[in-house]
């Protein structure tokens, strides 16, 4: 597989979101020994950006990562997060950036994730209690320490990314980026390239949508994540199949799949670019992995770049007001 260039930090160019193995979607954490499989046969097939948190279960998401890359730790660069689990008392689900919570948080996730060092380590949600260069330097400290080898953030907005990188340099930036979110191509990428920051779009695959699986609610579970986002209500999940059909013909007339399609023009978009599209199950790694070799005509990309985003909020209400700050 081709590699993509975060800063420094060179990785495979398609990596892979381990959250849906244990968490959030239907499905999750039924089946460990398939999830593990999927993480070695991506392993195998190049994929070496491996992406988890410790929020994810909580606390079990790490565990399985650990598990699965342990005979192959220097094959993979690990990628984990912080911030949304205080351990100070107020457990999962608070925000919490505190130096001192940073700390306590690398420390479990290397004993879960069975390493002595993170590759990318990323601040999950900006802490809008905790002066961002409170945190940066915290991170920076950890660096140092070798317990740390890259920092990154997930949902921030342009100013805390300016002061953040004014600390320590700043590896990459998460956020959502797909054809049914192109929310960063306003003043995200721009800033990126400016900083020269790599990007790692989560959900390149809208959240399962635009692979044409997800045809109506009464697919997911009660429990399943996505029924909180208001881009699955129903009425706006009727109205966003129309780009789904539309990504479908182009991957028709191109001999590939809607995904495969999804993933291509999400490449397409620079060198600087790391989707990590999640999956559980080795038959969708193989084919999330195959995009690195589907080739977009022009016309076609042309013709992607036409497509309207999806109808609805990426988030609900309560989610939404924790991002991009």
């Amino acid at each position: 597989m081709r590699k993509a260039l975060l800063a420094d930090l060179e990785v495979s160019r398609i990596g892979l979101g381990a959250m849906s193995m244990s968490d959030y979607y239907t499905g999750a954490g039924s089946d460990e020994a398939e999830a593990v499989r999927t993480i070695h046969r991506a392993v195998d097939l190049g994929v070496n950006l491996i992406d988890t948190a410790e929020i994810y279960g909580p606390f079990t998401n790490e565990e399985l990562v650990g598990r699965a890359v342990r005979d192959r730790r220097d094959d993979v660069v690990v990628a984990t997060k912080f911030g949304l689990v205080s351990h100070a008392g107020n457990g999962p689900n608070t925000i919490d950036s505190t130096p001192d919570n940073v700390r306590a948080s690398v420390e479990g996730s290397l004993k879960r994730l069975g390493t002595d060092r993170i590759d990318l380590y990323y601040q999950h949600r900006v802490d809008p209690d905790t002066p961002i260069e409170d945190t940066v330097g915290a991170l920076s400290d950890l660096v140092r320490e070798g317990k740390v080898r890259h920092i990154g953030l997930s949902e921030a907005g342009p100013e805390t990314i300016r002061r953040a990188h004014a600390v320590h340099p700043i590896t990459a930036v998460q956020t959502e980026y797909s054809l049914w979110s192109r929310e960063p191509e306003e003043e995200l990428l721009p800033l990126l390239r400016e900083l020269r920051i790599g990007f790692v779009p989560y959900s390149p695959l809208g959240r399962g949508f635009l692979t044409g699986r997800i045809r109506s609610l009464d697919q997911l579970d009660a429990n399943d994540f996505r029924t909180s986002i208001p881009r699955f209500d129903r009425g706006n999940l009727e109205r966003n199949l129309a780009l789904v059909d539309q990504v479908a013909d182009i991957a028709a007339q191109v001999a590939a799949t809607p995904g495969q399609i999804a993933l291509a023009w999400l490449l397409a978009q620079g060198g600087d670019i790391a989707p990590i599209p999640g999956t559980k199950r080795v038959s969708r790694v193989e084919e999330n992995a195959a995009a690195d070799a589907v080739e977009l005509p022009r016309s076609v990309l042309e013709r992607l770049d036409t497509l309207q985003p999806a109808v609805g909020a990426r988030y609900a209400e309560g989610d939404l007001a924790r991002v991009n700050l």
